[in-house]
């Protein structure tokens, strides 16, 4: 435990914790056994850590987090789990981050995140970098989550669905297929609504790439077509060659629930 870190003297801190420099832990604050706080992490008053967890450099944890506890899931037998998480992510108040579930399975969280309060990650979980999970966002088991993806507020995502990157989530969504890269699903049921223009266009997308996603999406969302036909229209379409179109055809193929029904542009 470094000297130049900032401990209230009300928190409670397990002697094996280990913490790095600057870190600044809060009244009432629990850290418990086999957790590991980076440099310049900071811990709110209330909030607790259990383990075993690994957590990179200035993270910040709000008052009432709970992060690192073990899994809700019912086959869960005590095994050892983990929970891994990088740098710069913020967890907002009431924030729960659960370990994996079966013995030397992790729950794994990229850098740069931002979690609002109520959001939950369930066991087994990978989420990448730069993420925005909205208040009371909800993760089920084994999902993926690619970077600079969106989970808008009171959204649930089923177990082993996959949200691609630059994807969104509209508020209050059910999700329970995979979400592509760069589009956008919303309802309940869910549906995909067209391209994420406002999103990628934030993130500096050029406006040929958006053009060339949405006519690849038009094929997609293309009734006369399944999704096998689908997918190779695309492939075989004068886009096939873009950088994006082809990570998103990619995610396609690859799909094992099923993606959303896409529903069509409007306008055509």
């Amino acid at each position: 435990m470094m000297t130049d870190s900032k401990l209230h003297p009300t928190a409670s801190i397990d002697p094996q914790a280990r913490l790095g420099s600057g870190v600044e832990v809060g009244p009432y604050a629990v850290i418990g056994a086999e957790v590991e706080l980076g440099d310049g992490c900071r811990v709110g008053h209330h909030a607790t850590i259990d383990g075993p967890s690994k957590i990179g450099p200035r993270n910040e944890f709000f008052p009432y987090a709970a992060i690192g506890f073990k899994t809700q899931d019912l086959k869960y037998k005590g095994e050892p789990t983990y929970l891994t998480i990088g740098e710069g992510n913020v967890f907002r108040e009431f924030c729960t981050v659960h370990r994996g579930t079966g013995r030397g399975e992790k729950t794994i969280i990229g850098s740069g995140n931002l979690f609002l309060a109520y959001s939950h990650i369930a066991h087994n979980c990978v989420v990448g970098n730069y993420t925005i999970f909205s208040n009371n966002a909800t993760l089920a088991g084994h999902v993926m989550v690619d970077d600079y993806a969106i989970v808008s507020g009171l959204s649930a995502v089923h177990q082993f669905c996959r949200i691609g990157a630059y994807a969104m989530i509209g508020g209050c969504a059910k999700i329970v297929q995979d979400v592509p890269p760069y589009l956008i699903a919303d309802g309940n049921p869910a549906q995909l609504r067209g391209v994420n223009q406002v999103g990628l266009e934030r993130r500096g997308f050029e406006t040929s790439d958006i053009k060339a996603l949405r006519r690849v999406y038009r094929i997609l969302a293309d009734k006369t077509l399944n999704f096998s036909q689908a997918v190779e229209k695309i492939e075989a379409s004068e886009d096939a060659g873009n950088t994006y179109v082809k990570h998103l055809n990619q995610f396609l193929k690859s799909t094992e629930r099923g993606v959303i029904r896409p529903e069509p542009l409007a306008g055509g």
